[in-house]
């Protein structure tokens, strides 16, 4: 059974989850306690967790959602997990379903612990822990017998500073501007039950308990017919990229021993053909003689006869 708990601070959804856990027997993940349990251990996860804390900042919803991935490997969770404190808003959400679908481990159930606001606000303010043995007692709902003094170890009770009305009153209007879409986002997907978080621990508990047994039953039997759907799919796809894959093997194959034969027809052709004479061996060809260039003397011209000279 994979369950996520919804329900604004003070609903007690923290409480049902305990007692969820020691029923079913699957384990419960609280983003806080997994951020903790990740510093601690010194993990890659819990290293990125503890330099964002230390830097003021929110730990990103990779680093969650991986926390998340890694507890979902230990073996207590091959029966199931109840997710409380995550998801926060709907990115979150959407990213949560993504994994969740790759992992082949959908949601099967969201639980709405619905509590009326004026309710919580009594709840968060009236709240009073012992200081020495950690008993809580609220002023309104379950004050203790001896006003501000616990009634097992008679120790002083404390109220935390930020149990006041003014940091109560932003908390759930946060709640109700950034997680309280989730209702829908759920309902949506036909994954939401509801149950008033109102009244006695172990009454609220029992209707928690038949909606579980009543539901996610039939929505695990839907979630199958889906999932059976979406590996049929699957598996079909991977037939037709094992067939595409088998017909481009086979046009290659195809192409290799054309290609193949080319050569060794041209191979052949050429073993058929005489060999080339050698240059040596090719018939000389005679060189042409230089043809002789005959010089035709002209006959000298006689010399002039001299003139006698005069007897004076």
């Amino acid at each position: 059974m994979r369950i996520v708990l919804l329900g604004a601070p003070g609903s007690g959804k923290g409480t049902q989850a305990k007692l969820l856990v020691e029923k079913y027997k699957i384990p419960q993940m609280s983003t806080g306690d997994l951020l903790r349990a990740e510093v601690v251990a010194g993990s890659e996860l819990g290293k990125k967790a503890k330099a964002a804390m230390d830097a003021g900042q929110l730990v990103s919803d990779d680093v969650v959602l991986g926390m998340i991935q890694a507890r979902l490997s230990k073996p207590d969770a091959k029966g199931g997990f109840i997710l409380d404190g995550f998801p926060r808003n709907i990115p979150q959400a959407q990213s949560l379903d993504a994994m969740l679908a790759r992992l082949g481990q959908p949601l099967q159930l969201a639980l709405l612990v619905d509590v009326d606001t004026d309710v919580l606000m009594k709840r968060l303010t009236g709240r009073r822990t012992c200081g020495s043995c950690g008993a809580i007692y609220n002023i309104h709902f379950s004050p203790p017998k001896t006003s501000n003094k616990c009634d097992k170890c008679g120790a002083a009770l404390q109220h935390r500073s930020d149990d006041n009305e003014q940091t109560v009153g932003s908390r759930l209007k946060v709640y109700q501007q950034q997680t309280a879409p989730l209702v829908n986002y759920y309902k949506a997907q036909g994954k939401l039950r509801t149950v008033r978080g109102v009244g006695a621990v172990g009454a609220i508990f029992k209707n928690v308990t038949d909606i579980i047994e009543s539901q996610i039953r039939p929505l695990a039997d839907v979630m199958v017919k889906i999932e059976s759907a979406a590996a049929r799919q699957a598996a079909k796809a991977k037939a037709a990229e094992a067939k595409a894959k088998a017909a481009e093997a086979k046009a290659a194959a195809a192409k290799a021993a054309k290609a193949a034969e080319a050569k060794a027809k041209v191979a052949q052709a050429a073993k058929a053909k005489p060999p080339m004479k050698k240059a040596a061996e090719k018939k000389a060809i005679p060189k042409a003689k230089p043809k002789t260039r005959v010089v035709i003397k002209k006959p000298a011209k006689p010399a002039a006869k001299a003139k006698p000279k005069k007897v004076k």
